[in-house]
């Protein structure tokens, strides 16, 4: 266990580079395990999530290296095995071989996911695909069986919500089924359409991502080409511009793709925020006299679930009243008694969000319950007078590339240590 360290109050400024989005590298590196040859992914982010995938590729013989954001996969020699149940546990997207193994082998046995605790995440759209496609699915002690002796075949499949996860597992399992897949319902987040890129380069037939129907037609083979470059980071850009507008004297943000933040960063300028979006990069510059807004979340293109934590702490620096309702996990709430701690004036009732105008935050001990949490946190202690200690900051290195690295480059002062270090609170 980690901890991080945040002495706060230091004003900000430079440029960072945004990685490589988590969302989609976990999703194509089990993708990877579909294909007849070697992959090459570029523009990997270096967080907690890719080395534990990289462990369970490991069980199955599956060679795999990371370094300078380059990571190779070697699935030509893999084997079907028992998935180690400690790294399944400790990410939600490990679900996703689910879908891969049961492509590839027509079987697949995993424990249930673990991943953040921000309420309820059924997998039963999931299950359903992999039932609509000829898979017989049976559980037992947190336990899921796939299994299509006959193999897997097209089929249509209509999720009864919208789901980036049941999408996703979805077109994995039918990539190499017989016949015709058609996914209705399905939901449009960036990291779909690159996901599809990844296997279409293969050889995939993949249509229609970014709109409510997929269409999937199998392929008997997958073979990559060309190395497949991630699509750059939307939750870790508006992490960033939250904590670029909260304590930033002059903010760069490059590698980014502003057309996957339309509904953020209108929230942001609405807020008084005057960004500078050019076509791959946005300046923040320094930001005063904001003022209190109403957020919505909702599927994409919508306001992302992932990004209400983040942008509570600048909130907190705006004028009057705010209110977050996040219709995707109204019980994602665990980063509220964390912030009050630190000076926060913040309340749920009745899964609406309020947020009023904070003016004098200070360090305390908090938790980081999970990633988004962890970055409000986070934001909130580079704002606060003296240090903040972030127990359980493993949650935030899961899902930020290189975090430590890229705030003390723009003039942070944050450390991480181990969870029995000493502190030095001065």
């Amino acid at each position: 266990m980690k901890k991080m360290i945040i002495k706060g109050g230091n004003r900000l400024s430079g440029e960072v580079t945004i990685g490589g989005a988590k969302n989609s590298t976990v999703a194509l590196i089990p993708a990877a395990i579909l294909a007849d040859t070697p992959v090459r992914f570029d523009t990997v982010p270096d967080i907690l999530d890719v080395h534990n995938l990289m462990i369970i590729l490991q069980s199955m013989n599956v060679k795999s290296s990371f370094s300078h954001g380059v990571l190779d996969i070697d699935p030509t020699q893999i084997v079907e095995a028992e998935l180690p149940s400690k790294a399944i546990k400790s990410l939600r997207a490990s679900y996703y071989f689910m879908g891969a193994l049961l492509g590839r082998f027509h079987r697949a046995t995993l424990t249930f996911p673990g991943g953040d605790n921000i309420g309820p995440r059924p997998i039963d759209q999931h299950l359903k695909a992999f039932k609509c496609l000829g898979a017989t699915v049976s559980e037992n002690n947190g336990t899921v069986h796939l299994e299509a002796p006959d193999g897997l075949h097209g089929s249509h499949i209509f999720l009864d919500v919208v789901s980036v996860g049941a999408t996703i597992n979805a077109i994995l399992a039918a990539v190499r089924a017989k016949g015709t897949t058609i996914i209705e319902n399905a939901a449009r987040e960036p990291e779909i359409i690159d996901l599809a890129t990844f296997l279409n380069n293969m050889g995939a037939e993949i249509r229609g991502t970014g709109t409510t129907q997929i269409r999937i037609t199998g392929v008997d083979t997958l073979q990559s080409m060309n190395t497949h470059t991630v699509i750059a980071d939307r939750i870790e850009t508006g992490t960033y511009l939250s904590l670029a507008a909260a304590m930033g004297d002059g903010v760069m943000l490059n590698n980014v793709i502003p057309e996957h933040l339309e509904a953020y960063t209108s929230k942001m300028i609405e807020m008084g925020v005057k960004l500078q979006i050019d076509s791959d990069k946005i300046y923040v510059p320094k930001s005063d006299q904001l003022h209190g807004v109403k957020v919505k979340t909702s599927p994409y293109p919508g306001f992302a679930t992932d990004l209400q934590q983040p942008l509570t702490p600048l909130m907190a620096k705006a004028e009057g009243h705010s209110t977050v309702q996040d219709t995707i996990y109204p019980k994602r709430v665990g980063h509220i008694p964390q912030l009050q701690k630190m000076g926060v004036r913040i309340s749920a009732n009745n899964g609406l969000i309020t947020i009023d105008h904070s003016p004098d935050l200070h360090g305390a001990d908090v938790e980081a319950g999970e990633i988004r949490a962890g970055a409000a946190l986070m934001i909130a202690a580079l704002m606060a007078h003296g240090t903040t200690v972030i127990h359980h900051a493993s949650n935030i290195l899961r899902g930020y590339d290189r975090i430590v690295w890229k705030l003390n480059r723009l003039n942070a002062d944050v450390s991480i240590l181990d969870e029995d270090a000493k502190v030095d609170l001065h």
